[in-house]
């Protein structure tokens, strides 16, 4: 027997490799991806279809909406709806209002919440660990439990220095980071302790100080967890419900949130 019979009977006696299916993995990923569109569409449909009712009835009369007619079909569509809720009412102070304290307590959440997360997950000292669990742990307090410290710290600050903060607008300037801060620091602990200590060690190698490395290493290269912790602060600050309602009073006072329910639904 020749070599070049003996290598063919190897090959042919050898076990075969099955041939990869190609086109089973392809089916297979195009099912991934229609089940994915079938979801995304339910779920576009199920949060879209809200608002748009609230759209489609604000073109509507008061007479229209009262009738048993079709909700999504709008017979004459008006603008008297939103004329009368620019000019006849206060949604435009409740607007402003929102807007300031949403816009001051994002920045005063990042102010905060950056520099601590930053010392917290790079300067290791005695007992960061335990304060870092402890900073998440307070955001798990409810609002609830917090309304008579609250007041109390109100009052005791009223006779100190005279400052009336109770009913004003501006007090949830203090109030909110209480609910933003906590939550924020630890997003960013995630971050920052995710980013090779080399860099840091780099950079005081170089003779940078830990805020200059905090300011030009840090922040850009952890800049999806500052958009989150800044998206979380906004969307906390803009729809808080229970703090508005019990120290603001005053119906120039109030952020859009109880402004709508105390002000502006009507019966």
């Amino acid at each position: 027997m020749t070599g070049a019979n003996a290598t063919q009977t190897i090959r042919k006696a050898g076990p075969s490799r099955p041939a990869a299916k190609y086109g089973s993995m392809s089916r297979d990923r195009k099912w991934a991806l229609r089940w994915s569109y079938f979801f995304l569409v339910v779920f576009a449909i199920f949060f879209l279809t809200p608002p748009v009712y609230m759209f489609v009835t604000s073109l509507k009369t008061s007479q229209e909406i009262a009738t048993a007619a079709n909700p999504w079909w709008v017979k004459n569509p008006t603008l008297a709806n939103y004329q009368i809720l620019l000019t006849s009412s206060e949604f435009l102070q409740f607007f402003r209002n929102s807007a300031i304290v949403s816009v001051t307590v994002v920045a005063l959440t990042m102010l905060i919440s950056v520099p601590a997360a930053f010392a917290l997950s790079r300067m290791r000292f005695w007992g960061s660990a335990t304060l870092a669990t402890g900073v998440f742990l307070t955001y798990l307090i409810p609002e609830t439990l917090l309304f008579i410290p609250l007041f109390q710290m109100m009052a005791t600050l009223k006779e100190l220095t005279g400052i009336e903060l109770y009913g004003k607008w501006w007090v949830l300037l203090v109030l909110y980071p209480t609910l933003t801060v906590p939550f924020c620091t630890w997003i960013m602990i995630g971050y920052f302790a995710s980013i090779p200590k080399e860099l840091d060690e780099a950079a005081l190698i170089d003779g940078a100080s830990w805020l200059q490395t905090l300011t030009r290493i840090f922040i850009p290269v952890a800049l999806p967890g500052l958009i989150a912790a800044t998206i979380f602060a906004f969307t906390v600050s803009w729809a808080q419900f229970l703090y508005p309602l019990a120290f603001t009073t005053a119906v120039d006072q109030q952020v859009l949130p109880t402004g709508i329910i105390t002000s502006l639904i009507k019966a």
